[in-house]
């Protein structure tokens, strides 16, 4: 099964990817964790990478198609692939088609889970986190038994600068705006699977597994 996996900023595709990689016995390819690995082992992309990454300006999307090609030729690959985090928009998906089409590994299905803009932001912007060992908590839906406190070991939470609610909405907004386009693209190859992604985590994961079944 080769899979694209789209999905807002807080909708889970870190928790359902890693179940299916589980199941499915196939890797999971994040283009951050290939980005950060090329750097550390200074490839040359990862060199080229980290030129734009020290002035603060985008990798352009030859560079991270030359990751993932570099990525899909590795023997593990042999069964299929969950992509995460590229393409983000019509031009890099059809960058993407043409790379998986030179590969003979086009893509499976586009899965989209689909989270309501408000339960994101809820999600999002209600995460706390322990400073002393790490616990993670959600003021909404797994708040604390002592508001501030961790149960574990009773250290302080606190929020991270980024989850504030006006940096939150934008990430939300440009993400809609930018994926929109991309989720009619794939609806229109006949390959675009949605799955509503709020309710308990198993469920949603049984709902994915329901629209990949006859793929699988």
């Amino acid at each position: 099964m080769r899979l694209v996996f789209l999905g807002a900023p807080g909708a889970g595709k870190g928790t359902q990817a890693k179940m299916l990689v589980e199941q499915l016995k196939i890797p999971q390819i994040s283009t951050g964790d290939m980005l950060r690995k090329a750097v550390a082992d200074g490839t040359p992309l990862g060199k080229e990478a980290k030129s734009y990454m020290d002035k603060g300006e985008l990798v352009p999307d030859s560079v991270v198609i030359g990751l993932i090609k570099e990525r899909l030729q590795e023997p593990d690959t042999e069964n299929g692939f969950i992509l995460d985090g590229f393409p983000r928009n019509v031009s890099q998906a059809k960058e993407l088609d043409s790379l998986l089409g030179d590969l003979g590994k086009p893509l499976d299905v586009a899965l989209v889970l689909d989270v309501p803009f408000e339960d994101l932001m809820k999600r999002l912007t209600g995460r706390r986190t322990c400073k002393s060992c790490g616990q993670m908590y959600n003021i909404y839906f797994s708040p604390p038994k002592v508001e501030g406190k961790c149960d574990v070991c009773g250290g302080e939470l606190y929020q991270r600068a980024d989850d504030n609610e006006e940096t939150i909405k934008k990430r939300l907004e440009v993400y809609q705006s930018s994926t929109e386009p991309l989720i009619e693209y794939y609806r229109n190859k006949g390959i675009l699977k949605v799955v509503e992604g709020t309710g308990d985590i198993n469920a949603i994961y049984r709902k994915i597994l329901v629209q990949l079944n006859p793929v699988v």
